[in-house]
């Protein structure tokens, strides 16, 4: 029977419908009871979610932008169902990775044995601005260095999987999945009584356990605080949202100072230790006496406490050379060196521009591929070739020249797309995917993850910076 027959599937994947009308078998449940509500009524849930956003104040920062820089976030009442075979493939092909790059990070910081086996170029690793010789020879707890990730995933018209790219400083969005998901209980409750849909609530709580499992040594209580640059940081929401929810302190780097070797914070009744930070400030702010001199942000000795295993940090400092733009290419060597294993979810096929022919093949073919600054984050610093103008490639190619080592290109994907509401209906459009994966004393991968969606017809870039949204991530049981 069809359903939407009106839908167009267009020539890319589509995730809810095999075809015009046609819902996939995961997700005809779904399609079976948003078209049996009343004329409007969908349009009118999704008008009362967007209030329960603004009652909420779940906002988001754009930097410069003309309107202001608190922003209501987007958000989509239709969910993206992803079936329990193929989230097994994505949970243990995650793992997978997160072993290989913690691997690789130690392996930085210490005889750098990949590099001497001539497996990654050293250049490439020294070169990077995530390195950071200042952190050569640190043992963070447990070993580990990268304790929150957001991997992001793409599909390709085919259906293939691919990781996009690796997020390992300070990873962000996981407090929209927790609010996407409360605010579909409340919108459409109907659904959750039939579909059998795997609990993402409790990811504060394996937060907590994580950081709790990161504990220096000797300590049977630990203190736990949430470090956050403060109110004006484009993700304050969610630090003040994720320090409630495990009702952990919030901190700004003015609120602590080394006593004794330790890191205390500032209470009205007398300096507090604290024992465990989740910073969610980067690496250059972080001590103004080993990184920036100048930064205002962070806590003057903190390094010299962590590296003593007074405090443990999570993400541990120099994690960001693991998600380097020019380093991700080399990940399935890493997983083969340091696992001895083929990689499970594959890269993107990637263009590293300091190699010659890569780089002469990007230049030649600006209009197809997409562009990227190993640097930048959140859509800027992107040529999207198809879309970009004669000038912008110009602009780009002598970006290019001039610094080659800091751009990475990809063929431009045909992103899947899911339904979205719409003026004129459901209409499909491009989504990418960001689970989190968490590494303590085990490794969990929150099911589902924060799925972006790029609202703007035809567009392929779905960051809420640059005009997308997001939509609530179901993962069906068995």
């Amino acid at each position: 029977m069809q359903i939407y027959p009106e839908y167009d599937t267009g020539s890319f994947y589509d995730e809810m419908f095999e075809a015009a009308g046609m819902p996939r078998p995961s997700t005809r449940l779904l399609a079976e009871q948003i078209a049996a509500l009343p004329p409007g009524e969908l349009k009118r849930r999704q008008a009362a979610a967007e209030k329960a956003l603004y009652d909420m104040g779940i906002t988001f920062s754009v930097y410069g932008h003309q309107a202001g820089t608190e922003k209501i976030w987007p958000f989509d009442l239709v969910p993206r169902i992803i079936n329990a075979a193929e989230w097994d493939l994505i949970d243990r092909g995650l793992k997978q990775r997160i072993r290989a790059l913690n691997l690789f990070i130690d392996d930085m910081y210490h005889d750098q044995k990949i590099l001497k086996d001539n497996v990654i170029p050293a250049q490439v690793v020294l070169e990077s601005q995530g390195y950071l010789p200042a952190c050569q020879g640190l043992n963070p707890p447990r070993g580990i260095w990268c304790h929150i990730t957001g991997t992001d995933l793409v599909r390709d018209t085919d259906g293939q999987i691919y990781v996009l790219e690796d997020n390992l400083r300070s990873p962000s969005g996981v407090s929209y999945v927790l609010a996407n998901r409360r605010l579909m209980k409340r919108t459409l409750p109907e659904l959750f009584a039939l579909a059998k849909i795997r609990a993402v609530d409790a990811y504060p709580a394996h937060l907590l356990d994580m950081l709790h499992a990161i504990t220096p040594k000797k300590v049977k209580s630990p203190m736990v605080a949430l470090l956050t640059p403060g109110i004006y940081n484009s993700a304050y929401f969610e630090h003040s949202f994720l320090a409630h929810e495990m009702g952990v302190e919030l901190v700004e780097g003015r609120d602590l100072v080394i006593k004794d070797g330790y890191v205390c914070m500032k209470t009205t009744r007398g300096l507090q230790r604290i024992d465990v930070i989740y910073r969610r400030i980067n690496d250059d702010f972080l001590d103004p006496q080993v990184f920036r001199p100048d930064s205002m942000l962070g806590v003057p000795g903190i390094m010299e406490a962590f590296r003593a295993g007074r405090v443990a940090l999570a993400n541990a400092p120099g994690t960001g050379v693991a998600d380097d733009k020019g380093i991700y290419p080399y990940v399935p060597q890493m997983i083969k060196y340091y696992l001895g294993e083929e990689t499970i979810i594959p890269n993107v096929p990637t263009y590293l521009c300091t190699n010659p022919a890569d780089r002469q093949h990007v230049l030649a073919n600006l209009d197809k591929v997409v562009v990227k600054s190993v640097n930048e984050a959140g859509g800027y610093g992107m040529l999207v070739g198809p879309a970009s103008t004669r000038e912008q490639r110009e602009q780009f190619a002598d970006k290019i020249k001039a610094a080659p080592r800091n751009f990475i290109a990809q063929p431009t994907l045909g992103l899947s797309r899911v339904p979205i509401i719409t003026d004129g209906g459901l209409e499909g459009r491009h989504v990418d995917l960001r689970p989190y994966i968490l590494y303590g004393e085990d490794i969990y991968v929150l099911p589902g993850g924060l799925t972006r969606v790029a609202l703007v017809k035809g567009s392929l870039v779905v960051n809420s910076s640059q005009g997308g949204g997001s939509k609530d991530t179901w993962v069906l049981e068995e």
